[in-house]
């Protein structure tokens, strides 16, 4: 029986999918070669007529029964090493002081939009690089390992803000916005966006909006708070949830562009936070913002239906982010574990050592197949809500562990600023915070998988 066996093709099924696989079939199975019904009912899904019974069968297979690629191509790989080679250059030095200083990364961010990194996955049509989700992983990753503060503010502006209006903006507003937001840039200057949904009483809870938008014919009037927006003095065009409807709660949420200049906007002060401290995080308030009617996105009350989905492939930027911050307190850990003498030898050779270090690999390793995978399904219009939130809480909970490990193995040196770690352990908390906490992903995933 080991020699006896068929061969079945998977024939692709979208645009740029690799050649026919060829899959060595048991020879338990070439009995559905003289018993077609057996075929059949064992997979249901496939009809009488996407079988030939013949020595190969052609199969008319779904979309995830794809063949699993493990290697990146070479524009992923180009993509990743223009990502590392900005982040060594253009991030590391000064990111000290800027995380001292809570100085935002402005020239970093003007320099990745040059690289059209800040508009990567929109299409060219509006400004855009084009690029695919995955592309989008292998960038956050490889800057996160460097300065976070520079990774989220390009985070927003492309898997909250610029996705958001690519998905669900109509032409015009393509026009007027994305196009610019995609190029991080308008007549020279910086031009990005910011997500507006967290309130004082509305974090976890995105239901209970207190912020309004009264229906005033040719305008809404705006008025209310959000709080910790990041890119929030930096950003010129915000989009905005608001309650414009309270009797139908969710169903009465609408989102608005709205520009930082209107008269009625006001930026608060900047927060003093634990990490990420070079990103622009502040809370914005609207007196009697008049919005246009044509600024509002989709039909009327889309707006909680958008920032669900818009934050479901925003999990996949932030699970990037985490990703990076771990595998850069990881790489950092490694070095200083083949440097560092303890007992007459490298500390790498001590198996307390060794043993972190492993972990720390696996963990890395484990959320960075979770991220490519929500990304792969995002890129294949697959569902990838369940994907993104096991990739957000299992990367970001690795990323806060790694981090913290990555200090134990440097010792007091682990402390102090000058080693890094310490920074990226700082960096690391808020990644199981914001774009939905640990908790919230995990109700997420619980409800996905008991339905």
């Amino acid at each position: 029986m080991q020699g006896l066996g068929l061969f079945i093709v998977f024939l692709p099924q979208r645009r740029g999918d690799a050649a026919p696989l060829r899959l060595r079939v048991s020879a338990v199975n070439c009995i559905c070669c003289l018993f077609p019904h057996l075929l059949i009912s064992t997979f249901p899904h496939f009809s009488r007529t996407s079988v030939s019974f013949s020595p190969i069968f052609l199969l008319d297979l779904p979309h995830n029964y794809y063949h699993m690629q493990f290697q990146l191509s070479e524009e992923h790989l180009m993509i990743q090493k223009a990502a590392r080679d900005f982040a060594n250059t253009e991030c590391l030095p000064g990111v000290i002081e800027r995380d001292e200083h809570q100085k935002f990364p402005k020239e970093q961010i003007m320099k990745l939009a040059e690289l059209g990194f800040m508009g990567m996955m929109v299409s060219p049509d509006y400004g855009g690089s084009g690029m695919d989700t995955v592309s989008y992983v292998l960038a956050m990753e490889e800057i996160s390992k460097v300065d976070a503060s520079v990774s989220v503010c390009m985070s927003v502006n492309n898997s909250l803000v610029s996705w958001g209006l690519e998905a669900f903006g109509n032409e015009e507003q393509k026009k007027k916005y994305l196009t610019p937001l995609a190029q991080g840039q308008k007549d020279g200057e910086l031009y990005i966006g910011a997500f507006l949904l967290s309130e004082p009483e509305a974090g976890s809870d995105a239901t209970s909006q207190r912020t309004t938008a009264e229906d005033k014919g040719d305008y809404y009037l705006l008025n209310g708070i959000k709080n910790w927006i990041t890119n929030g003095s930096s950003a010129s065009v915000y989009l905005v949830m608001a309650q414009t409807d309270v009797a139908k709660g969710p169903k009465g949420i609408n989102v608005f562009i709205v520009e930082k200049a209107w008269p009625g906007v006001t930026v608060g002060a900047k927060e003093n936070k634990l990490g990420i401290r070079g990103s622009d995080t502040h809370s914005i308030s609207f007196t009697d913002v008049k919005v246009p009617k044509e600024n509002r996105i989709g039909a009327d009350g889309f707006g909680f239906t958008f920032a669900m989905k818009t934050l479901s492939g925003g999990r996949i930027g932030i699970a990037s982010q985490a990703l990076g911050i771990a595998s850069g307190a990881y790489e950092r850990a490694l070095a200083y574990s083949k440097q560092r003498k303890a007992f007459g030898k490298e500390i790498m050779h001590h198996q307390a050592i060794q043993f972190k270090l492993a972990d720390m690999a696996t963990r890395i390793e484990a959320s960075r197949l979770l991220c490519l995978k929500a990304a792969w399904e995002k890129d294949n219009g697959i569902d990838y809500t369940l994907s993104s939130s096991m990739a957000k809480v299992y990367a970001s909970e690795t990323a806060m562990w790694v981090s913290t490990e990555a200090v134990q193995v440097h010792g007091g040196y682990g402390y102090v600023k000058e080693f890094h770690v310490e920074r990226l352990m700082r960096d690391a908390k808020i990644t199981q915070i914001y774009e939905g906490t640990s908790e919230v992903q995990r109700i997420v995933i619980s409800r996905a998988i008991l339905k």
